[in-house]
């Protein structure tokens, strides 16, 4: 499917242009580029719901405290594709990690080295929420052997868990392509313990990790929540990542009351990871 870009101008930019990436990935929108002018938002989005998106944000008022322009085009497949690689900056995660298209020279890496090919996935380590997600997995000591990797995008993060010492890594996207990303980044990386499903969180019935990775928008992860209580071991880790920090306490909240305590927040340019413990209630 082609996506849909949405070239959105604001006045004044701060704070509207953290509101609007908010409301719009509420909508259906996935991947964000701020500009100095508003935001881009991409998204696998009908053309015919863009005008009901739009709707569901302040886009579709009459507002004093803000003026606004938008304008929509379409993405062709091939052309996403294109867009990504021409843009695929190396990524350093401190000096732990590189995470490199294969076309980067590997003499300019550091640490440990993820090659991805990134295609239409999310999940390259340039937003902050996947760098904050990659450098969260350096902090779980003992390294996790089992682990859940939910919404994998391209699977950075199942394939950084593997050369971190995971064993066992279930890796879960609802988008057929990402799953087949995550599938050929694994075996680029010579990765031998990652299992890939396409699907929604109902897959992991049944199954108990040491660590579950999140890293999506906030609304998802409330409701997957319940999920991955019923799935962490005890004492096991969910690292969360995909909102802002203004919604660090509603989620830590959220979560408290299915056993999770808070143990960390990470921050990085208005974005939060949380790394939360399950303390079981049995």
């Amino acid at each position: 499917m082609d996506y849909i870009e949405l070239n959105i101008k604001l006045q004044p930019l701060k704070p509207f242009n953290e509101i609007i990436v908010a409301q719009l990935a509420d909508a259906g929108f996935e991947s964000f580029v701020n500009t100095d002018e508003g935001v881009l938002a991409y998204g696998q989005v009908q053309e015919t719901s863009v005008e009901r998106a739009l709707k569901e944000t302040f886009l579709g008022e009459e507002r004093e405290d803000v003026s606004f322009s938008f304008e929509s085009q379409i993405i062709e497949h091939q052309n996403w594709n294109a867009v990504w690689e021409s843009d695929f900056e190396p990524v350093y995660v401190e000096e732990l990690a590189s995470i490199l298209a294969p076309f980067h020279d590997k003499s300019i890496a550091k640490g440990i080295i993820v090659e991805i090919q990134p295609k239409m996935s999310f999940g390259t380590g340039h937003h902050q929420t996947t760098w904050m997600m990659s450098k969260a997995l350096f902090d779980l000591h003992p390294f996790p052997k089992k682990v859940l990797d939910m919404g994998t995008g391209t699977g950075v993060l199942a394939i950084l868990a593997e050369k971190l010492g995971a064993t066992a890594i279930l890796a879960i996207d609802i988008e057929d392509w990402s799953a087949e990303n995550t599938v050929e980044n694994a075996e680029r990386n010579q990765c031998k313990h990652i299992e890939t499903k396409c699907g929604d969180v109902d897959l992991i019935s049944g199954t108990k990790f040491d660590t579950i990775l999140a890293n999506i928008n906030k609304n998802v992860l409330k409701a997957h929540i319940p999920f991955y209580a019923q799935s962490l071991n005890d004492g096991g880790v969910l690292l969360l990542s995909g909102f802002f920090d203004s919604d660090t306490d509603e989620l830590i909240e959220f979560a408290r009351a299915f056993g999770f305590e808070k143990e960390h927040i990470y921050n990085k340019d208005n974005w939060a990871a949380i790394k939360l413990i399950y303390k079981s209630r049995d």
